[in-house]
């Protein structure tokens, strides 16, 4: 895995996108693995599923968030589903899947 952080934007604020064991972890604990994760959330077989999309997102972004308060003076509030729903419904679901779907990838490329 690479320590990768990709970014969205919505309504002028950026959220950060993180894919890295502890978001996979999260995924497990709920899904049971992030492949079954996965083929829910690229709709290739099916429609997207909007709450395993919003899942994990949350939990990217929340990640994300969570290593930028590390070292930030001022820390920043964790995002709730709900409103990642938000999100997503703003950015679309193609774009949001496709910018998810971007993260995963680049965060798991192997060194070569």
């Amino acid at each position: 895995m690479q320590d990768i952080t990709k970014h969205i934007n919505y309504k002028g604020i950026d959220y950060p996108l993180v894919f890295n064991l502890n978001v996979i972890e999260k995924i497990q604990e709920k899904y049971g693995s992030y492949e079954k994760w996965g083929e829910m959330t690229e709709g290739k077989e099916s429609e997207v599923n909007i709450s395993a999309l919003k899942f994990g997102i949350t939990e990217m972004i929340n990640e994300g968030i969570d290593i930028e308060n590390e070292t930030a003076e001022t820390k920043r509030e964790f995002i709730t589903e709900k409103q990642v729903g938000r999100i997503i419904t703003e950015i679309g679901i193609s774009k949001m899947t496709e910018k998810v779907q971007e993260t995963v990838i680049d965060s798991t490329k192997k060194d070569n």
